[in-house]
């Protein structure tokens, strides 16, 4: 009996390894596994249907669907977008709400599914490149591709975009109910009297709460008045700013936008495609939107026409910055410390993925990847031979969308040489502890690190917490030969921490120099260094 009771748990253990295998390979944002959506409609004029609900409003087609070969009833389709939607296309972007009549029904934790149509990109790779370098530096969505099939027949190959839903901001920030704002302002409405023009999601503070109805979304059940003072501080009480807005955060998205000439955000000239959540800190966090035109497919800054090729190449790495209708870019980069980490951020987007080619290997890598399913997809914008030119070729007569090469292999050339990011950064080259002495039974309490610093170094400063949960503090190093840093003036920088009763501290290190900032590790921002007491006094 013992014997086929052990048997039979060693069969479930292996059929669960098996499924947990099977569930990470088939992870539905994983961009490695195209997933297969099927979608029933209940008639074939479905078509007609969509387009009339898109029309008269954002009502839902009832249907079901299949999604790697697993069921789901009840669910709500509608066709997304705005300029991306048009009456009558063979390829309309979708919104799929798993969730319409059953509340909990959702796919892996998915409860709407977002799949874009691509527009403006043959290349088909803007948004899922856009959002894995994003993702290298601040809370950003996953992204891959989906082929779909809409009443049996082939509808397309589509870029399936992780919703930004309550479980994105859960793992993301650890929380889910603070103020959750959509900043896609709705330009079909005129503002209302006594409103500005051509503001749309700035942040450009009104003191009229009904100016911001039309170029903001609330997405959580109150927060009109958290938004007012983030527009109001950022607007005209700018020094107080780190107490409404993780700035850190804004910083990496306005520099990840100019550095890819993505102007269908809020550099551009709309100032959207981005949410704002506040978290448990108080302080609200961008989040990066709908890349789809990233790469200078679309053009205009909101300063006179739409950018030339040559234009789009040696865009102004400070777009802005003396624009006061965009204050969440010039509040912030009026600031010199602001500025100098900013720049930082640009020096490490361009260094990690356009000057060493990776951006290009990385997009003909995702071309090969969806190259057969594109060659069937009959209803693509784009043909086969357009498709497979347009990483290097400026494509279309009418709307020039530039190969994405060809725009950022001039442009990351351009910046480099830059005045302002052609600068020798300082480096970390040694971080250590003081350790407890061999043989001694005097155990070390305290974090006594000493940091190595090469390039003129003018600022060390350390960043650490002691539990994932709690807020960073920070506290200037000193190279006075007075804090376990060596001589005076040797470039070793020092400090001692009290834990507090911990028995592990989180820890990144910011230097500066006269010319520019940098961050260790890297990957601060995901991936701090972690050192613990236990380590410290073996």
């Amino acid at each position: 009996m013992n014997k086929l009771l052990l048997s039979f748990f060693l069969v479930c253990m292996v059929f669960a390894k098996v499924m947990v295998a099977q569930d990470a390979k088939n992870d539905f944002y994983d961009v490695d596994h195209m997933p297969e959506i099927k979608i029933t409609f209940p008639n074939d004029n479905w078509a007609s249907e969509l387009d009339s609900l898109r029309i008269l409003g954002n009502g839902l087609l009832f249907g079901s669907v299949n999604i790697d070969g697993q069921n789901y009833k009840n669910i709500g389709v509608r066709y997304r977008g705005s300029k991306s939607f048009t009456t009558g296309s063979k390829r309309n972007a979708l919104h799929i709400k798993l969730n319409y009549i059953k509340k909990d029904q959702s796919h892996q934790g998915s409860k709407s599914i977002k799949l874009s149509n691509a527009l403006r990109d043959p290349s088909l790779v803007r948004e899922v490149l856009g959002y894995e370098i994003a993702r290298k530096y601040m809370p950003a969505p996953r992204a891959n591709y989906t082929k779909v099939t809409i009443n049996g027949q082939f509808y397309g190959l589509f870029v399936n975009v992780e919703d930004i839903s309550e479980r994105f901001l859960e793992d993301q920030f650890g929380s889910s109910d603070g103020t959750f704002v959509k900043c896609s302002p709705d330009t079909q409405k005129k503002p209302k009297t006594g409103c500005k023009k051509n503001v749309y999601a700035s942040l450009e503070y009104e003191d009229n709460a009904q100016c911001f109805l039309a170029n903001y979304e609330l997405k959580s059940e109150d927060g009109w008045d958290d938004l007012m003072e983030l527009s109001d501080i950022i607007t005209n009480e700018p020094k107080k700013v780190e107490r409404v807005l993780n700035v850190d955060r804004a910083l990496w998205m306005i520099a990840f936008n100019n550095v890819l000439v993505n102007l269908s955000s809020y550099s551009g000239s709309k100032s959207q495609n981005y949410y704002l959540y506040k978290d448990a800190s108080g302080q609200f966090n961008p989040i990066i939107w709908d890349l789809n035109l990233a790469f200078g497919s679309f053009k205009n800054t909101g300063k006179g026409s739409d950018l030339g090729l040559r234009e789009l190449q040696t865009m102004d790495p400070l777009l802005h910055k003396n624009n006061p209708t965009k204050p969440l870019i010039s509040s912030l980069l009026q600031n010199p410390e602001y500025e100098k980490i900013y720049l930082s951020h640009m020096y490490q987007i361009i260094y990690d993925n356009f000057v060493n080619g990776e951006y290009q290997k990385r997009a003909e890598e995702l071309q090969r990847m969806i190259s057969n399913t594109h060659f069937d997809d009959k209803n693509s914008f784009y043909d086969h031979s357009e498709f497979l030119k347009s990483l290097t070729t400026t494509i279309g007569k009418r709307s020039r969308i530039p190969g994405i090469v060809e725009l950022m292999e001039k442009r990351a050339r351009f910046l480099k040489k830059h005045p302002l990011l052609a600068v020798v950064p300082p480096t970390v080259t040694n971080v250590t502890f003081k350790r407890r002495k061999e043989f001694s039974n005097e155990k070390m309490e305290t974090f006594n690190i000493a940091v190595t610093v090469d390039q003129r170094p003018k600022r060390v400063k350390l960043y650490y917490k002691f539990t994932k949960m709690d807020d960073y503090q920070s506290i200037f190093l000193e190279d006075d030969g007075k804090n376990g840093d060596g001589d005076a003036g040797d470039k070793t920088f020092g400090i001692k921490v009290d834990p507090e009763m911990h028995d592990k501290m989180y820890y990144y290190i910011v230097t500066e120099n006269p010319a520019a900032i940098t961050y260790y590790p890297s990957d601060y921002m995901f991936e701090p260094k972690v050192v613990t007491l236990e380590e410290i006094n073996r």
